[in-house]
């Protein structure tokens, strides 16, 4: 999806990685339509001919934004050990749970992505809601799948798997609506919201 003119796999992930950290500095000081490719080169401390033997536009770079918390939040799961849990249940308890505090530890990265991601071309923004779908919503559809071998959950799991991935946001993008900053109080209430929702809660 993005362009890179060595074929050097291992140093390509590593540039775009520099990239990306280099990006997110700018990007959630000014936004992303105000940023330019020049202040993306300087971030990241490259030249932009450099720069662009990674990407091809500043597109690329909001796409890799997308990629890079896609990464991280699987890497967080998984070392909260998920795949040693044997029970359905317990194991989708502990991935809301650690879900939830994800997104309050990325607040900032969550919030870009949800607000600048109007400004990626048609082309792109597909490629990155089909990325969101396949593996955000498709991790909880898995799960789900599971849990309702053992339990009776209440609707379809496909709109179920996107309603929680909404909702895995919201102490993200409207923590500031709450008297305290988002905390495990506010974690554990909302697991249970949703388990509850489900039907398969306490």
């Amino acid at each position: 999806m993005v362009f890179a003119s060595t074929q050097n796999s291992s140093l390509v992930e590593k540039r775009h990685q520099q990239i990306v950290d280099g990006a997110c500095k700018i990007f959630f000081e000014k936004g992303f339509h105000p940023t330019t490719t020049r202040d993306i080169a300087k971030a990241c401390g490259m030249s932009i001919g450099q720069l662009y033997h990674y990407i091809s536009s500043k597109d690329d770079v909001l796409y890799l934004v997308h990629k890079h918390m896609q990464n991280v939040w699987y890497d967080y799961l998984n070392k909260s050990d998920l795949e040693h849990i044997d029970d359905p249940l317990e194991k989708l308890t502990e991935a809301l749970h650690h879900s939830l505090v994800f997104m309050i530890e990325n607040r900032k990265l969550i919030q870009f992505l949800y607000s600048e991601s109007k400004y990626l071309d048609k082309k792109r923004l597909r490629v990155v809601l089909d990325m969101d779908y396949k593996n955000v919503v498709g991790f909880w559809r898995s799960l789900l799948e599971e849990v309702k071998k053992t339990k009776s959950v209440k609707g379809d799991l496909d709109f179920l798997s996107s309603v929680i991935s909404y909702l895995l946001a919201f102490l993200a993008l409207r923590g500031w609506t709450l008297k305290d900053k988002p905390n495990i109080k506010h974690v554990d209430s909302l697991v249970d919201f949703i388990l509850r929702g489900l039907g398969v809660g306490q």
